[in-house]
């Protein structure tokens, strides 16, 4: 036990101390003008380079990854019925399709999914 408490500590102290000497290395002293404008084919830049992001896009795109996701969960579904007690099979699938429903049913609700608002 104290073998490991020791193993813990210095691993915390390896890891630290590589932390902090990335950090001075990386770390740039001269910050040029130039450097961090932003480059249009050698001309001065028009308008501003930070443009505003829509958050009704983001709100979309991260909405469609968690039900991305959620059906790369829900694919493997049917070829574990073979597998599997039936009850527990139909237990789980409803349970997940339930939430999954609710979630969506929530975010309907909330205006989220509403592009033209």
């Amino acid at each position: 036990m104290l073998s490991l408490m020791y193993f813990s500590v210095v691993t915390f102290l390896f890891s630290s101390v590589l932390m902090l000497i990335a950090s001075f290395i990386s770390k740039k002293t001269i910050s040029d003008r130039e450097k961090t404008s932003p480059f249009e084919c050698g001309f001065d830049p028009k308008g501003t380079a930070r443009l505003p992001f829509s958050l009704r896009f983001f709100l979309i795109a991260l909405i469609f990854l968690i039900f991305d996701v959620e059906i790369t969960l829900l694919l493997p579904l049917p070829i574990i019925l073979s597998s599997s007690n039936i009850l527990s099979w139909s237990l789980t699938s409803f349970v997940f399709l339930s939430i999954l429903l609710l979630g969506l049913f929530h975010e309907w609700n909330q205006g989220a999914l509403d592009w033209s608002s």
